[in-house]
């Protein structure tokens, strides 16, 4: 086991919970120059540390690990593009700066971002093109960054609807009489039918929910959830919400949806319940569905969550793209890095999906940093009804670290010990490391290109050795 240096985690767990020194030394049983030592990391946390660590603060070991650096290093390399592309900063430096001080290391990300927001404002002005909107990220994008910042995960949130589940009885294939039972007898709502084109519309005055009859069983339940989690939790999503975002902001009022979209899932899929039962079937997703009735993204995005200190599953990394490549959800309990800018790895199979829909697609990627995860890709569609109508196809990964892998029915049959051949991806062709990818659709950053009218090659952007 190598050893293991995290003061400035440790530290700041310590001033998280406003302790000295002093207090932290005693409920650890180790001496206040002892615990400095590893805040400094002069000394590295030793097992029996780590685990009084952990117990008295429910905190998972790899909160303390130098994994757990993997995706704000890669968050690093995005937002300071510019800087690597002119060789003043080293991958090493990044990697030193994540797992040493990951505080500032994010402050810089934030202050990146900022950077190249302005940079395309700047570029749109000069364009003519609208730059009225500022510089901040769009309000969606700062959503997914809530969540992904939690690792998907809300705890006090997830508990509450657990109690509420079991208030109520929800149960498989009972949840819409128990929910319906729940809106009525505690808030007077009846159900309707909506005949617009609209999912779902609640009227507060009339205390009516309509719901279209174009929902299935499963998302009329998510749908009443959500609204029983806006009725009886609304205080609580405040607060959660207050975290990040100023009341009466567009950003606040879409935390408070998303949140109470985490409840509803929370609801119908209680945590031990489902917990339980996604480790009974090893996480096979077809039977979770078929289990409880409820589509298969749906059933995706609950498996991403399942991150309760002392009862955790598979830590999962949860996205769904469409065929252009644009990511409309990504989320991840693991150092698997999205990339923000210049799009996703060709390679990855949730692009494999599209060409055969409705068959589950496994690979074995492996990143840069020699980290290789298993994936899960299927492509789902939604349709309005109607024939000729429009409608919409997603593709949906469900990944893990291989260290997980063999607890997927996914896995059976596959080479698990790295002797395998894995797929070769990257965060995307932007600031991809692998200079020899035939599939990369952009020059790597910080690199000279080869140019030579006499010479071709199968590699698009061949780069002069030795360069930085």
């Amino acid at each position: 086991m190598g050893k293991t240096f995290a003061g400035a985690r440790l530290r700041r767990l310590r001033e998280e919970r406003r302790m000295s020194q002093a207090e932290l030394a005693r409920l650890l049983g180790i001496s206040p120059s002892y615990l400095n030592q590893m805040e400094h990391d002069s000394r590295p946390l030793t097992v029996p540390v780590l685990l009084r660590l952990t117990e008295a603060f429910g905190v998972d070991p790899g909160f303390f690990s130098e994994r757990d650096a993997t995706r704000l290093v890669a968050d690093l390399r995005e937002a300071l593009a510019g800087e690597i592309a002119d060789a003043r900063v080293s991958a090493a430096e990044l990697a030193d700066l994540a797992r040493r001080l990951p505080a500032v290391a994010q402050v810089l990300v934030d202050l990146g971002r900022r950077n190249q927001r302005l940079s395309e404002r700047l570029a749109g002005a000069a364009d003519g093109r609208d730059v009225d909107r500022g510089t901040a990220a769009s309000p969606h994008e700062e959503i997914r960054d809530f969540f992904y910042r939690r690792q998907n995960y809300l705890h006090d949130t997830d508990l509450t609807a657990e109690r509420l589940a079991a208030e109520i009885g929800i149960r498989p294939g009972e949840v819409v009489g128990a929910l319906t039972a729940r809106l009525a007898a505690s808030h007077g709502i009846r159900l309707a039918a909506e005949t617009g084109d609209r999912l779902h519309r609640y009227d507060g005055k009339t205390r009516t929910l309509h719901l279209s009859h174009r929902l299935r069983p499963g998302q009329r339940a998510f749908r009443m959830a959500t609204q029983l989690a806006l009725l009886e939790h609304g205080d609580g999503l405040d607060r959660l919400a207050d975290e990040d975002f100023e009341r009466g902001s567009p950003t606040h009022a879409l935390a408070r949806i998303g949140i109470a979209n985490y409840f509803a899932a929370a609801l119908i899929l209680p945590y031990a319940a489902f917990h339980a039962a996604a480790e009974e079937a090893r996480y096979d997703i077809e039977r979770l569905t078929d289990r409880y009735g409820l589509g298969y993204e749906t059933v995706c995005h609950r498996l991403s969550t399942l991150q309760r200190p002392r009862l955790r599953g598979v830590p999962f990394s949860f996205v769904r793209v469409d065929r252009a490549g644009n990511l409309s959800k990504r989320q991840s309990a693991t150092g698997f890095h999205f990339s923000r800018a210049g799009g996703t790895c060709p390679l990855w199979n949730v692009y494999e999906a599209f060409a055969a829909p409705g068959r589950i697609h496994v690979q074995i990627a492996e990143m840069p940093d020699g980290q290789r995860y298993l994936w899960t890709a299927r492509a789902v569609t939604r349709h309005r009804g109607g024939w000729g109508e429009p409608g919409k196809t997603f593709a949906v990964g469900l990944g893990c670290e291989i260290r997980h892998a063999h607890r997927l029915v996914y896995s059976d049959g596959l080479d698990l010990s790295g002797t395998a051949a894995a797929t070769p991806i990257g965060m995307g062709c932007r600031v991809c490391e692998r200079l020899d990818c035939p599939q990369r659709a952009a020059p790597p950053l910080g690199r000279s290109l080869r140019i030579d009218q006499d010479t071709s090659m199968f590699v698009p952007y061949p780069v002069t050795e030795g360069t930085r």
